[in-house]
Parts: C-alpha cells; structure tokens; sequence
C-alpha cells in the first residue's frame, strides 16, 4: 500500500498493515482431526458450498489461507476509517435463489440500489461557457434516452429495442447457470442408467432454444463475435458504443474487437438484486459483508470456518478416492469429499500429487488462459471528485452520477483497442480504461464524514512487461501516477485529495487472492473455456480425476464474478455422490434445498 508521507507520516505507513485485521465473526473453535466434507478456501463460493451441504446434514470445515474470509470478495480497512472492497466492488450476479435458500438478509446483507448505474464524461472543451458533455445511463429509460440523444436522436429511439433484445438472451442464457453442464463423456463410456440419468441434463438447453426461438442466428452471432460489430449494428455514436462496450472487456485481456467479447458483455448484464432485473448495487459495509452474511448462514447450520489454516496437500488413498487435507503445518485433516474453492491451477498442479492425475489433463490445466489485463486501485480521499461534466454541489454531497460506474478513457472504442494494444507489447496502457466507482457515495459506514473510498478497476495492465520490467514498487507508482493524471484531466483537484492507495497489479492480485495470473475470474471467460469446456471438456461437472475431489470456484461452470451459482452447483453434485454412499441423508434432511430439477 503507498501512503503519502506528507499526509500521514512514515510510522502510520509502516503499522498500517499490523493493526488493522479484522476478525472473521464466524470463524474461530478447534480443528477436529475429521469432518464428512472440507472445503478448501472461505471465497464466496466455497462459503456457498459449504452452507448448502451442511444444511443437507454434511457435516463440513472451510478452511481459508488468509485471515479474513470472503476470497475476493472481502472488506479490509486498510487506512483506520476507510474500508475498501479490496477486490470485487459490486454485487448484481449473486443467483436469487441463493438469496432465498440461505435467508441472507436475515443474516445482515444490506445492499444500497443504484438508480443511476454509468456516467461516462467527456474530455472536451465546453461550449459557450458550458461544461463538457456526459452520459449517464440509468433505469429511468426516458432519461436514458434524452441523455443518449445528445449525441445521436437515433441511438435513442434504438436504445430500448436494444436493451429488449439483450434481456432476451440474458433469459435464455439464465437457466444454464445453475445447472450442471451436459457431460458428453457419459454418452460414450456410461452406463445405461446413466445416460439416461444425463438426458434430463439437456433440459436447460432445451429451454434456451425455446426462448430464443427464430433469432438463435441473431444471438449467435451476438455470442460469438467481436462486441463493436455487434454495437455497430445498433447505434452510430461512440460514447454510448464505447461505454457499452466497457463491459464486454472488463476483466479481460480482449478488445472490443476481440471475436466472442460479446459473451463477456453479456456476462455482466444478466444479473438483479432483489428481483430488480439489471441492476446493481453496493454491499453495506463493503463486500466482505456479503461473505460475512454467507458464513453466518453456513454457521448457523452447523459449519466449521477457520481462517489462517493454509493447504498443503489434498491427501488420496491408495485406490484414487480423496481422504482429506494437509496443512502447512503438518496437521492432516481427514474428509470423505474435499471442494476446492481454489482455482484449477493451484488445485490440480500444486495441491493434488501429481500422481494421481492424467498426463493429458495435468497438460491441459497448465496450459489454460488465465492472463489478466487488471490492476485494481483503491485510494482514500478527502472529498468527491470534482468532474468537469457536472460539478460538485456547494454543500459537497454526492450528486446522482457519483453512485454510478464512472467510465474514464472511454468516449470511443478506438480508445479502448489502443489501451489493449499497449498491453499485447508487454506495456501498460498509455490510456488505460478505467471504470470509477464511490461506494461510500450512497453508504456512509465505508469512511470518516467528509471522505470517501474510492476504487479503480483499471485494465491494460500486462502480467509480464517488457524489457524485463517487473512489478516492483516504482513500476506500480508510475502506472497509478499515470492513473491519476487521467482522472485529473476529468475532475481537477482529486490529486490533491487523495490520502493513500492501495496498487494491485496482476501479480499482487495472484499473490493476495489466489487469482491464477491477476485473472479475477480464475481464468479467461472465452468461449473455449466455458460451459462444456470449463475447465475442460472432459471435467465441467465439478468432477475431477479424483474421486471425492471436486471444483467449486469460479474456475468451474459457469465462470467468474459474485454469482454463487458454481458453489451451489458443485455442493450438489457432492451431495449426491455422498448421500450414494450415506442413504440415510435422505431421510433425515429432506427437502431442506431446492435444488435445480436433473
């Protein structure tokens, strides 16, 4: 973390990192030497994993590296007073029927609503004494519109049939997320029984047909080609294609002119929070309190959280089947079924003995993508950004637009391309796209009266640069320099407010959080590694090699962000494997889930 020394002194930026560990209200009591299931890593979706299964009456351990839980989606105060999303920053995928299913809200999650979700401002000179111009997009569509109309009347009247057409494939893709994907290798090597049992795996598929019905080409083509040619063919202006486009790419080592970035976009546009279709919203007191909510729902069920527990090892027996964990320490903790919440690279090349997997699929995990483009900025301040597009009120209360996504360098998709050209030759973008948001805009328990937390989601950022440049203290400094500068074009002053930050580039993102080469969705969300293919075509059901071992991040289907859906889904696909060998689960827990219909 960079604490400017003339703002705080050298002593309060050398204790910064020893005083403020906030204690996990969930985790904590003795370590028993053996449980029915442990889950590797207090992540979002191992939590999730861990308080579907023991709610089912399996008797489960979460073990996490660090000393908070939440994986990626965790709250650290990092300055005293400020609390930052560390990582993830805001909440919209979470699946609904996680919500239900563990009474989320009944363990403390508070989400605040954004009515006004993107503010794009431009970097131009005013016109007649007027501030430059700005988009701002949000539910009121009839304001959206008149916002769009500033730069095209057509992109205006478009702009709903747009959005219809989008929500469309949203609902077709909806089902596919929580359900198991379809194993073809069961058609080729299973049972009777068990290809019959994988017909009914088909079904969600089916249902994605029947909504898309005569368009399915439209959509196709929406999945799987570049999003500008997709934008194209709807709107003329680049502020609105650009900013559109900003979530095609988010995240991702791909351009706006990158064949299936259309699937990513579509990625981030398919959630809701509380049956509100689309929108999005900050987590009171950061996202670590959503983790915090998930861990007391597993808690109160029965679930063991223990956090400064590190794997070492997955242990397996002499005939293929999992027996539990090692940790650092020595200490052998032993387990019918272990989900690893971890991503597919540490799993199978670090924690598995190699042994125990096939050369092919040891090959092929080593071998998957996982560059990353992001380096997440979270900085202190000592007021609101002053954008030149709209000023700041007298009274310095948040006005509508900063509760929103705020896109920076992103008034046309050229723009977006030469950012992520810098970044294919191995230098940091010289405009780097950056998305800003002020959760402490709409909650006030994030920082001191008067401040705010800021985070910068900012991307192209090469995991190894050229030259033989390495991340070091200096390089990390000049990018956030280079950052701030082009927020300063924006809102002059923020410089001057700024009372420290905090830089991970894509090498801190894989040392902190476990995120295999910075890549926050444990690996590239292109069409060759999802649904069938996620991890691996021969192992996108959660299985692995292992007997008992199983995927249960966001490595496995169906792929990254705060959704949930791949904890839900791999606890059930254990649950079942377990109760074959533990009939007496049927009876003594029925009904407690709603699991999808198989």
């Amino acid at each position: 973390m960079t604490l400017p020394s003339q703002r705080l002194g050298r002593a309060f930026a050398v204790s910064t990192q020893q005083s403020l560990r906030p204690a996990c209200p969930v985790a904590g009591g003795h370590l028993q030497p053996e449980y029915d299931a442990v889950v590797i890593g207090a992540g979002h979706n191992g939590l999730i994993a861990a308080a579907y299964l023991q709610k089912l009456g399996v008797n489960t351990a979460v073990l996490e590296r660090r000393h908070v839980i939440g994986g990626a989606a965790v709250t650290e105060e990092l300055i005293p007073g400020f609390k930052f999303s560390r990582a993830s920053y805001l909440l919209s995928l979470l699946r609904p029927q996680i919500y239900k299913d563990l009474e989320l809200k009944k363990h403390g999650l508070k989400v605040y609503f954004r009515n006004l979700y993107s503010f794009t401002p431009m970097l131009e000179e005013g016109i007649r004494d007027k501030p430059p111009r700005s988009l701002l997009l949000g539910t009121d569509m009839a304001e959206t519109q008149k916002q769009i109309a500033q730069f095209s009347p057509k992109d205006a009247q478009a702009f709903p049939k747009y959005e219809k057409f989008m929500n469309r494939l949203a609902s077709a893709i909806d089902p596919l997320l929580d359900a198991t994907p379809v194993d073809m290798t069961v058609f080729q090597h299973g049972s009777l029984h068990q290809r019959l049992r994988a017909l009914f795996t088909f079904k969600p598929l089916l249902q994605a047909g029947l909504i898309l019905g005569a368009q399915l080409p439209q959509y196709y083509q929406v999945i799987t080609g570049p999003i500008t040619k997709v934008l194209d063919e709807w709107f003329e202006s680049e502020p609105l294609k650009a900013t559109l486009a900003t979530d095609a790419v988010i995240g991702a080592m791909t351009s706006p002119h990158t064949p299936g970035s259309g699937y990513v976009l579509l990625h981030h546009v398919m959630g809701g929070l509380e049956g509100k279709k689309g929108a999005w919203g900050y987590v009171e007191g950061g996202m670590g309190a959503l983790s915090h909510a998930i861990a007391k729902a597993a808690a109160a069920h029965g679930a063991n959280i223990f956090t400064e527990k590190p794997v070492d090892k997955v242990q397996v027996n002499s005939n293929g089947q999992v027996q539990g964990v090692v940790l650092k320490d020595g200490t052998e903790v032993r387990s019918k079924l272990v989900l690893s919440n971890a991503s597919p690279q540490i799993t199978f090349l670090k924690l598995v003995p190699q042994e125990w997997l096939p050369e092919e699929f040891f090959k092929r995990i080593s071998q998957l993508d996982t560059q990353s483009p992001v380096t997440k900025i979270n900085v202190a301040v000592d007021k609101l950004p002053n954008f030149l597009a709209v000023p700041n009120s007298t009274s310095g209360q948040p006005l509508p637009h900063h509760q929103c996504s705020i896109h920076l360098n992103c008034e046309d998709t050229q723009v977006l391309h030469q950012a992520f050209e810098d970044a294919t030759k191995g230098i940091p973008s010289h405009r780097p796209m950056i998305e800003l948001c002020i959760p402490s805009s709409l909650d006030p328990t994030l920082a001191p009266p008067g401040c705010h937390v800021i985070s910068l989601f900012t991307q192209y950022t090469p995991y190894t640069m050229t030259g033989g440049k390495v991340w070091d203290e200096q390089e990390r400094n000049a990018y956030a320099d280079r950052v701030f500068d082009c927020i300063e074009a924006y809102a002059p002053g923020f410089k001057k407010s700024v009372i420290g930050r905090d830089i991970l580039t894509p090498p801190d993102l894989e040392r902190v959080f476990g995120l295999p080469g910075g890549n926050i969705f444990h690996g590239a969300m292109s069409l060759d590694q999802l649904y069938f293919a996620r991890p691996l075509p021969s192992h996108s059901n959660y299985h692995s090699p292992v007997r008992g071992l199983y995927l249960c991040g966001s490595g496995a289907h169906p792929g990254g962000g705060v959704m949930g859906a791949a904890g839900r889904n791999a606890a059930k696909v254990a649950f079942e494997d377990f109760k074959s060998i533990n009939p007496s689960l049927i009876t003594e827990h029925p009904g407690h889930c709603s699991w999808p219909a198989f």
